[in-house]
């Protein structure tokens, strides 16, 4: 009798079950693949999703310099010792806290980074003062409307702001010009450049 590859129902029933097994196996490992591939997939998502998120908050959460103005003048030689920059919150951006706002002066006697007054910081260079120009609802030093202003205040020459500015630096002398960079707490950042007038002369204020 030649034999055949399957000689009883005995062995024809063990491979089948061999072959079940190993179906089973391979549909769990499949499953275990995809599992872990959805996980990954939503991971990746939701990172990029974040990551969006704070690229968008560093774009639109910054602030827009509204005005910059030089006092506390000494004609004698021709140097202003006191800017007040006004502010205001970009559109689109959400509220702003000016506490937490840091500010990189970059001037003719150096690079100084400040912080403002209310924060304690051993490694700032100085600090700037905040006033409230146009405030309805009182939240200073919070940007929480389009309409509000609020000035920082730098102080070049330990005069009496009121609003707890301390010096840093040298005084401006005519002519010269400052870069100031504004951080707010998302990254977002703003540059102002400001140039004193040629001439002091007989002015109280001057326009930067």
């Amino acid at each position: 009798m030649i034999p055949t590859l399957f000689d009883t129902d005995k062995d024809r029933g063990q491979v089948g079950i061999g072959t079940l097994i190993v179906f089973i196996g391979m549909v769990l490992v499949a499953a275990i693949a995809a599992g872990v591939l959805i996980n990954t997939v939503g991971f990746l998502q939701s990172k990029s999703e974040e990551t969006g998120q704070q690229s968008g908050q560093q774009v639109t959460n910054r602030l827009e310099v509204s005005s910059a103005v030089g006092t506390d003048i000494d004609e004698s030689d021709g140097t202003l010792g006191v800017v007040n920059l006004t502010v205001k919150k970009a559109p689109g951006a959400d509220n702003i806290d000016l506490e937490n706002v840091t500010a990189q002066w970059v001037g003719p006697s150096g690079t100084y980074n400040l912080v403002n007054s209310s924060v304690s910081s051993s490694g700032a260079d100085g600090k700037f003062g905040v006033r409230a120009f146009k405030d309805a609802d009182n939240s200073e030093p919070v940007l929480n409307d389009p309409d509000d202003r609020m000035v920082m205040v730098f102080d070049l020459n330990q005069t009496s702001t009121n609003v707890g500015a301390t010096a840093f630096g040298d005084r401006l002398e005519e002519g010269s010009s400052v870069e100031l960079r504004l951080t707010t707490k998302s990254g977002a950042t703003a540059t102002a450049r400001l140039v004193v007038p040629e001439s002091l002369s007989g002015k109280s204020a001057v326009t930067l």
